[in-house]
């Protein structure tokens, strides 16, 4: 896992990558939003310092445009995990429990809650035997841990460290470039940067033209008529 830029990010989200434009450049130019206070109902204390830490590094900010932190990507975590998704409602659960291959996908007894509350918390504890909390760590420090979580270096209280950090950098795509009414993607900034419109209901008008450049300001699920975005905690991304 190497540091990655915004073309890297985009790559990485595959065919939404290949469908959507280049963004226009007026919108690349907007000042970037801090990272706002968010009311947390799944992670504690010492899992939102891991979470937010790891989150700025997996998609961090630049010059242009924010971060995953900054656009609300650990709120978005925090409320899928505290929702049916982190529940496990769709999961089979009656085992058994064997491993598997890797063409067979996920073969753990966890639920999405579980097994973020299990991993983070053998991580905390590792981390604080060693006497440096991954948010204290340097930059380059932290590049480094996540690299080895990435590796499958660890068993974090059962969990596969690759396992943990597969889930970690999908949730935090997603979140970044699903729409606002999950808690992340804030004023749609992902969207802005890769010049997707959003959730207009019809492009009637356009169904004839091909190869057009939508240049308009992208739209929610969840906006109202004034512009506003109402946040629905708790749906799973899954189900939208």
């Amino acid at each position: 896992m190497s540091r990655l830029s915004r073309r890297d990010v985009v790559a990485a989200t595959g065919a939404v990558a290949a469908a959507l434009a280049t963004p226009p450049e007026a919108a690349s130019q907007q000042a970037r939003p801090a990272a706002q206070p968010t009311t947390y109902l799944f992670f504690n204390t010492d899992e939102v310092a891991f979470i937010e830490a790891a989150v700025s590094r997996l998609i961090p900010a630049d010059d242009k445009w924010p971060g995953a932190l900054e656009a609300g990507v650990a709120n978005f975590l925090d409320k899928e995990l505290n929702g049916a998704w982190g529940a496990g409602e769709r999961l089979y659960r009656s085992g058994p429990w064997q491993p598997g291959t890797p063409s067979q996908g996920y073969q753990l007894p966890f639920t999405p809650a579980e097994l973020f509350r299990t991993a983070l918390a053998a991580i905390n504890k590792d981390l604080a035997r060693a006497g440096t909390p991954f948010a204290k760590m340097s930059g380059e420090q932290q590049d480094a841990y996540l690299r080895s979580l990435e590796a499958g270096a660890a068993d974090l209280g059962g969990v596969p460290s690759h396992v943990f950090f597969a889930h970690l950098w999908n949730a935090t795509v997603e979140g970044f470039f699903s729409d606002p009414v999950y808690g992340g993607n804030r004023d749609m900034v992902a969207w802005k940067m890769i010049g997707f419109p959003g959730a207009y209901a019809s492009y009637y008008e356009l169904v004839d033209q091909h190869g057009l450049k939508l240049d308009r300001k992208p739209t929610s699920l969840a906006e109202d008529s004034h512009g506003h975005v109402h946040v629905q905690p708790g749906i799973p991304a899954g189900q939208r």
